[in-house]
């Protein structure tokens, strides 16, 4: 019997990014931690969220609420960039939805601010590999690869509510939650 993973210690609202899949799954594996830990391809919408032990239907009804005061869209992926030389990631264009989402979700929990506040405007962004996981060389490689599956489209009609710990394949999906339908 394969053991179950660990009791969720943080939770998080982001948008999965099936899309990227094929082009980035090979290199996330590798570079990315929230990969190795099970958290898929995605742009953050909030992290971190609500505690695990704080979710019940009141969260999440404000939650889905906030979520669907957005329209769902589609979003392309064109081009990698970098934050300094930590962190290889894809833009989303247009950025502003992701902004939207991050905005409705953090005035419905103003006490949970994204990055926990470490960033004034966080810039939405598909993390692909980290620094603290590997060399410059190997992150430069990531790009190059990477750079050949561009552009992709998605189409962004739901978020998902989150959880898990820092250990192998800990996160889960608690909520799927839609946007509004145009």
């Amino acid at each position: 019997m394969p053991p179950s993973p660990a009791a969720p210690t943080r939770t998080a609202v982001i948008v999965h990014i099936a899309s990227a899949d094929p082009i980035v799954h090979q290199h996330r594996s590798r570079l990315d931690r929230a990969a190795a830990c099970g958290v898929p391809a995605h742009v953050t919408v909030l992290s971190p969220f609500v505690p695990p032990h704080r979710i019940d239907t009141s969260v999440i009804s404000t939650l889905e609420a906030a979520v669907a005061s957005v329209a769902a869209f589609d979003c392309d992926f064109v081009r990698a960039d970098w934050f300094d030389s930590d962190v290889l990631w894809l833009a989303p264009s247009p950025e502003a939805p992701f902004r939207q989402l991050t905005e409705a979700v953090w005035t419905a929990f103003p006490d949970h601010p994204p990055y926990s506040g470490a960033f004034t405007s966080p810039q939405p962004h598909l993390t692909v590999g980290e620094a603290q996981l590997a060399d410059l060389t190997a992150l430069k490689a990531a790009e190059v690869a990477v750079q050949r599956g561009l552009p992709f489209r998605h189409h962004v009609d739901h978020a998902l509510l989150i959880a898990g710990s820092d250990e192998p394949s800990s996160w889960r999906t608690v909520h799927r939650i839609p946007l509004d339908r145009p």
